[in-house]
């Protein structure tokens, strides 16, 4: 019998301490990689206080609006696994803590929840499809909203930015940047915390009209709350560690007027993306893209840096975009085939099933389903 910690099995707690970290740690460069670069000359305490401020509000935020759904509807589509957390559903998160320690940004959104959708059975058939549909158009959308904004300012604003650079900084783009920031780190834990809540026993109930919701029990957000917050207390006093580097290679971002417009533009189209639908997509990618864009348009119109530096720059990203999507997906299908012997149907659950669904009304959710002890 599985041992159990405060209501939850050990592996599932387990498994969501090393998301908990390691999903931040790998994303900290597209949420709070310019804040703290730009803020560099600040204690990091007073960093870590603002950002940790803003975690307790959206948590809170999450379980009096969503019913105790912290996980933002993300987990509608992905239930608790029938057989509880296995050694390979927290693999991928470990996986990730050293991914991020050699400084490779990867979608954790895909390296977490794959495993989840490619051994969830009939119940999360098609998930991964509408996942990769929705993280490619996110990059698209990003990387032309890139473009369109920063060829209308790069001449100007960033010219002007790269000539002042070194220069005092007028404190409305301080108090710009720190706002932009609560917004951007809102939106962007709203999408992703369900890559990390989702090792938690949760009930979710499916109502008679097909829809779904998902409540998690307040002692264990409490407890979560606290526990995530003390992590993040490591990820700040490193100072966002190797995988901040990436942030350093791009044009300005340093600078807390480039940064504010940075973290505006990706704040709301993820903002966008979470309004349209429940399914989970990769903010990594949609970063990706926001960066690429605004490179060669910078690139292209202020001339700031060389073409091919600006491309190669572009190339590279995604390569480790693509890099993060294949290992992914084969240790969805390896670690469960090692573990069971048995393969995951790839297809049908990228795909989706040709067989006319359930309604989701015709049976009560089981308890396993539900993730109850």
């Amino acid at each position: 019998m599985d041992m159990v910690i405060l209501g939850v099995p050990l592996l599932a707690l387990v498994g969501f301490l090393f998301a908990s970290y390691s999903i931040v740690a790998n994303d900290v460069i597209q949420t709070l990689g310019t804040f703290l670069s730009s803020n560099a000359k600040r204690p990091w305490v007073l960093l870590w206080a603002y950002a940790s401020a803003i975690i307790i509000a959206v948590m809170a935020y999450g379980w009096f609006a969503y019913d105790g759904d912290i996980a933002f509807g993300r987990l509608n589509r992905i239930p608790f696994p029938e057989t509880g957390i296995q050694w390979w559903h927290v693999l991928p998160p470990l996986v990730l803590l050293l991914l991020t320690r050699f400084g490779i940004p990867v979608s954790t959104t895909f390296l977490v929840l794959t495993i989840f959708t490619l051994s969830g059975g009939a119940a999360t058939e098609g998930v991964l499809g509408s996942m990769l549909v929705k993280s490619f158009i996110g990059y698209l959308v990003a990387f032309a909203a890139g473009i369109a904004v920063f060829l209308v300012i790069a001449r100007f604003f960033e010219r002007w930015v790269a000539r002042t650079k070194g220069q005092p900084i007028s404190p409305f783009w301080f108090v710009a940047q720190w706002c932009s920031t609560a917004f951007l780190w809102a939106q962007w834990l709203m999408q992703d915390l369900a890559n990390i809540f989702i090792f938690l026993p949760r009930e979710t109930v499916v109502a008679a009209d097909g829809s779904v919701q998902v409540t998690f029990s307040l002692g264990l957000v409490v407890f979560a709350t606290l526990l995530m917050v003390a992590l993040h207390g490591i990820i700040f006093a490193t100072r966002g560690g190797e995988i901040q580097k990436i942030i350093l290679t791009k044009t300005n971002t340093v600078d807390p007027r480039s940064a504010t417009f940075v973290d505006l533009i990706y704040a709301l189209i993820l903002l966008y993306f979470k309004e349209l639908n429940d399914v989970p997509m990769s903010t990594t990618w949609v970063f990706l893209g926001l960066l690429a864009g605004r490179e060669i348009a910078i690139t292209y119109v202020a001339s700031l840096r060389s073409k091919g530096e600006a491309m190669v720059d572009v190339a590279s990203d995604m390569m480790r975009a693509g890099l993060g999507l294949a290992v992914s997906v084969a240790m969805a299908i390896a670690l469960p085939f090692m573990a069971t012997g048995s393969l995951p149907d790839v297809r049908q659950q990228i795909f989706g099933s040709s067989e006319p669904a359930v309604e989701h009304g015709a049976s009560p959710t089981p308890a396993s389903a539900r993730g109850l002890p």
